[in-house]
């Protein structure tokens, strides 16, 4: 069994890149397995908008070494600031004090529960987050509320033109 404790957080690097391209693949397989083949399609997240998030270091991973080599375990885009998809909600927000955003989170699969490591991790550095996921993402809408999120309501993407409604929730630690 993999010991968790060489665990760590860090920025990715464009050396990073490819193997995050796999991941996300992987995540897009997996969401389409499980009744959500919408979420991402075939191409989301964009690779331009995978770039973007290292070279803004907004690209997070959760890796670990066995046998001497590097894994990354999981990965995740963390925004600082107002994120304008959710400035409309059907529903309301906890509070409207600052927060992080979670996006495009996504496991290698070479573990369990890395999303969650992934968003305790994001909770206990920063306190108060926001997520959202697609209706169907019965996968992600358990993790969430398992690590104590609220739903909060709907809302709806600014950058799509179709398929737009997603659950949004928020953590807010006191």
């Amino acid at each position: 069994m993999q010991d968790a404790t060489n665990r760590r957080f860090r920025h990715a690097t464009m050396k990073d890149y490819p193997q995050m391209e796999r991941i996300y693949a992987h995540a897009r397989e997996l969401m389409a397995r499980n009744g959500n083949p919408t979420q991402w399609g075939n191409a989301f997240p964009k690779p331009q908008t995978v770039k973007e998030d290292i070279r803004e270091h907004r690209a997070i991973l959760l890796a670990d070494t066995l046998g001497g080599k590097e894994r990354i375990l999981a990965q995740f885009a963390l925004c600082p600031g107002l994120d304008p998809t959710y400035a409309k909600i059907e529903g309301a927000w906890l509070d409207n004090d600052s927060y992080v955003t979670i996006h495009r989170i996504a496991s290698s699969g070479l573990v369990r529960h890395a999303a969650r490591d992934c968003i305790e991790w994001c909770l206990k550095h920063y306190g108060n987050v926001r997520v959202d996921t697609h209706p169907n993402n019965k996968a992600m809408q358990h993790v969430l509320e398992s690590c104590g999120f609220a739903r909060c309501g709907l809302i709806q993407l600014i950058d799509r033109t179709e398929d737009t409604t997603r659950i949004a929730y928020q953590r807010h630690e006191w």
